[in-house]
């Protein structure tokens, strides 16, 4: 009996237009792609901004721009545009996260494609919401963290407001604006009707905090920084010294805070006024750190993973980068994936979807491609001569930059 052939990838025969830099734009265009669409990155002459942002702009362009074509075009000049239109007329997508009002001052707004492409679905993503005072800001992850009180709530108590150790903003977007176009597109195939998405880095950082944001509209009280606990329970994401480590735990459950007195040795903690009720646990969080701390101490790391898991309380290893990537559960992953070579760009480790679709194989990937790569191939796929091509090159309407000048074969 023949086995039965890998279903094709759900998104195959979808066309993706990119006008985008650093994150949120890319990685949403890089999402669609991994999910089997066709996506094509339009640069300006100067390249994704991200090109020119040093190791974590460069960090950037490997992990968000696997598997696409890139053409560099001078958006300024009408024969630029004029490129572009070409492409677009063929997409299903366009994704566009350039500064605000750009895109429409190009004549590459929503209103405008949608007018030659009346089934497209067009994404503005943006640092403030459309209508609001501050839409015309330039807005990176870092001011969504400051504006919508995350940044507020990150810290030490007695500290300074801090940022999350990662792009969290930027990072959470792409996955926001993926969801959107899916559903999007879902209704275009039932419909035949397209869809405009507004996305803003503010919306999503107010998002990510909803359990914070319920608490403060219903009850009013200020969230504050707690350090490593959460303010609200206990223990809860607190961390506790082992003998060789660092682990986290959350048992604010009273069932689950009894199991883990009971599990460290220690049961009278579970009858000690101090900590009768996730309320008091909170109120006397020293006092109650200090008591598990003294038990959790005595163990190894791993030892202690064990015996809390073993009794079904929530346990985590505090794991650098290094740990992380030496640990077992990482090595069990389908997380890290291998871009293949692209060009004269090396092959590298990335990070592929973060879940799996069981019943369609992961697609093979290429390295992000250089800037302007494959200008001249997509300009002959918009029918373009090489006569026409070579008087644009001349004209420095289009670049087919495919060199590593930089130093290290820069992208």
């Amino acid at each position: 009996m023949n086995e039965r052939a890998a279903p094709p990838p759900p998104l195959q025969g979808i066309r993706v237009i990119e006008l985008g830099n650093y994150i949120a734009g890319p990685g949403t265009t890089m999402t669609l792609g991994d999910l089997g669409a066709e996506v094509v990155k339009i640069e300006s002459l100067e390249g994704d901004m991200a090109r020119h942002t040093g190791h974590f702009g460069h960090a950037m362009l490997r992990a968000y721009n696997r598997n696409k074509k890139s053409i560099a075009l001078d958006l300024r000049n009408p024969r630029g545009v004029e490129i572009a239109l070409r492409l677009i007329e063929r997409a299903d997508v366009v994704v566009q996260n350039l500064r605000p009002g750009a895109a429409e001052a190009l004549g590459l707004g929503a209103d405008a494609l949608r007018e030659i492409q009346p089934g497209l679905v067009y994404v503005s993503i943006s640092g403030f919401p459309a209508g609001a005072p501050s839409r015309d800001r330039p807005g990176y992850d870092i001011a969504a963290q400051a504006e919508s009180g995350l940044m507020s709530v990150t810290g030490e108590p007695q500290g300074l407001p801090q940022k999350v150790g990662a792009t969290i903003i930027d990072t959470a977007t792409v996955q926001v604006a993926a969801q959107a176009i899916l559903a999007a597109l879902f209704r275009r195939v039932r419909t035949g009707i397209g869809e405009t998405i507004r996305i803003s880095l503010l919306e999503v950082a107010l998002n990510l905090q909803l359990p914070n944001w319920s608490d403060y509209l219903a009850r009013g009280v200020e969230p504050t920084r707690s350090g490593d606990g959460q303010p609200l329970s206990a223990p809860a994401a607190d961390i506790f010294r082992t003998h060789d480590g660092m682990v986290v735990v959350s048992a604010y459950v009273q069932a689950h805070w009894v199991r883990l007195c009971e599990t460290i040795g220690s049961p009278a903690l579970a009858t000690d006024p101090r900590f009768l009720t996730n309320e008091l646990r909170v109120a006397n969080r020293p006092a109650m750190k200090e008591a598990v701390s003294e038990r959790l101490s005595r163990y190894g790391t791993r030892e202690c993973v064990d015996l809390l898991t073993r009794n079904n309380i929530v346990v985590g290893v505090v794991r650098s980068y290094s740990d992380a990537l030496a640990g077992e559960d990482f090595r069990a992953s389908s997380m890290v994936i291998e871009a293949a070579p692209n060009g004269d760009r090396p092959g590298y480790r990335s990070f592929g979807l973060p879940y799996d679709l069981c019943d369609t194989p992961r697609l093979q990937t290429q390295a992000a491609p250089a800037h302007g790569a494959h200008t001249e191939e997509l300009l002959r796929e918009a029918g373009l001569s090489d006569a026409e091509i070579a008087a644009l090159r001349e004209a420095g309407v289009v670049k087919a930059d495919q060199s590593t000048r930089s130093t290290g074969g820069s992208l």
